[in-house]
């Protein structure tokens, strides 16, 4: 028999016996007046003191000497030494604890502080309480799980064996809240808008498309963080918006690219690109500041400074530097041929001009250190930002540049709601031909633009930019992220 299924027959067998004797394994109450980093931060005013304490936690080890024995306890701020004795709580109490009691089971603890022989900090344990008797044994102590799949499959267990693991999340809460608490500071108004939609818009991308049931009708999950939405917010008067929440793309899964993602936008009033750019690079110090303490990463081959002068890399003449190609004076067949002698790989299913274009910008932004901004993007690329005043064939659109890649994306946006339904119209047509990363045509924030809407920077980034500081692939990020089911 499995070794693991006869210790899982062997637990199930306890509990039964537990019961029998009177005792619930899964009470719903437990009583717990300490943290464990508290009384170990504390421990010699406590020691001192002699008072109980009562705390609750996982049991991480058991190590039995006859009459006593010793075990750690966990819980969510750190780790005690616990001594069970058979003098301090009884030999009844003593004698359910060692034949019922496991690794990986919750009690709770009333004991006092005390130094062993060895200098370490304990607790003397007065009574005890089971809260959770678990049936499942935990992985070996000292490696935990070896199986990277299986890592991300069983988060749970990964996350408890493996400190670095549970750094990631609690860095990754401080990295959302440092961009909120910034975004508030500067008088923006936190908003939620809808996740399901009857047109896809905001952004370039494939949509999930789901069914309603009550309305009888098709809808699709948002590819944006509400963008045409907080620009109708613009429209009814609110000058600073942004949400945090969830988006979905139904596209490619790579290093960098999830398709169940957390995403931050935001949109200003009064405000054009260049304003944009100035409190982007603002909150992105404040926020890596807050969450990792530096200023300096070291992510792919780069090495990132943050608060170093962020440059400026105008879009055409970057293309131009690195592959030859004037992408205002060249058409698809030109780019379909540097494409090929570059050796980059991309979609032929809808393949047009446009997506020509951003291949070879993706070529060329690998090689690009950053920190910056991407400036000077062609309007065709752009069908959501103003046109530039002085070359109409470019936008005011800008893109944070860091260690090869895009981490984030704003406009002066687009509020003439004539140029805004030509472009809806063109990306139509790019639709109809097969592109289906091409935005609908979305006839209600038409005529939403229309009623006015004041000149405004938006701009948004997602949970890229966060896996992108830790240095780590984007699903190493999640805490849960999508896994195929075993048995597919």
């Amino acid at each position: 028999m499995n070794e693991k299924i006869s210790e899982r027959a062997d637990r199930l067998k306890k509990l039964a016996e537990l019961r029998k004797i009177g005792i619930n394994p899964y009470p719903a109450k437990a009583e717990k007046n300490n943290d464990i980093s508290a009384v170990l931060a504390n421990f010699e005013k406590l020691e001192k003191s002699g008072i109980e304490l009562k705390l609750a936690g996982r049991l991480r080890s058991l190590r039995a000497h006859g009459n006593l024995t010793f075990a750690n306890l966990q819980d969510g701020s750190g780790k005690i030494q616990l001594a069970f004795s058979k003098k301090e709580i009884g030999a009844d109490s003593y004698k359910i604890f060692s034949k019922h009691i496991d690794i990986g089971d919750f009690l709770q603890i009333i004991g006092k502080a005390f130094l062993t022989h060895n200098g370490e900090k304990s607790l003397m344990v007065k009574d005890w309480k089971l809260l959770t008797k678990t049936i499942r044994p935990l992985p070996e102590k000292w490696h935990g799980l070896s199986d990277e799949e299986e890592k991300l499959r069983k988060r749970y267990l990964d996350i408890l064996f493996n400190d670095d693991v549970r750094e990631i999340f609690i860095k990754r809460a401080k990295f959302w809240q440092a961009i909120r608490d910034f975004l508030i500071k500067q008088n923006f108004l936190e908003v939620e808008t809808p996740v399901l939609e009857n047109t896809a818009g905001g952004a370039d991308a494939k949509p999930f498309l789901t069914h309603h049931n009550a309305l009888d009708m098709d809808v699709y999950l948002r590819i944006s963080m509400g963008e045409l939405w907080q620009k109708r917010l613009m429209v009814a008067g609110f000058e600073k918006t942004f949400e945090i929440g969830r988006q979905f793309r139904n596209e490619g899964m790579d290093a960098e690219h999830l398709q169940d993602y957390t995403q931050m936008e935001f949109y200003w009033a009064y405000a054009d690109y260049e304003a944009g750019m100035k409190l982007v690079e603002e909150l992105l110090k404040y926020t890596a500041k807050e969450t990792f303490g530096t200023l300096k990463f070291k992510i792919k081959n780069f090495e990132i400074d943050l608060n170093k002068t962020w440059e400026r890399y105008d879009y055409r003449e970057t293309v131009k530097k690195y592959t030859g190609v004037d992408i205002l004076n060249t058409d698809i067949k030109q780019i379909e041929k540097k494409l090929k002698e570059l050796k980059v790989d991309y979609d032929k299913k809808g393949f047009n001009k446009t997506r020509a274009i951003d291949n070879l910008w993706k070529y060329c932004r690998k090689q690009i250190a950053g920190p910056g901004f991407l400036i000077g993007v062609p309007i065709e690329v752009s069908p959501l930002a103003k046109r530039d005043k002085t070359h109409p064939e470019l936008s005011q659109r800008f893109q944070v540049i860091i260690a090869g890649s895009e981490l984030g994306n704003g406009y002066s946006e687009l509020n003439d709601p004539l140029d805004q339904e030509e472009r809806f119209k063109e990306q139509a047509k790019l639709r109809e031909e097969g592109d289906e990363e091409a935005q609908m045509f979305d006839h209600e924030f038409v005529e939403a633009l229309e009623y006015g809407m004041p000149p405004a920077c938006g701009f948004g980034m997602s949970e890229r930019v966060f896996s992108f500081l830790m240095d780590k692939p984007g699903r190493e990020c999640q805490i849960f992220p999508l896994m195929k089911p075993k048995n597919s």
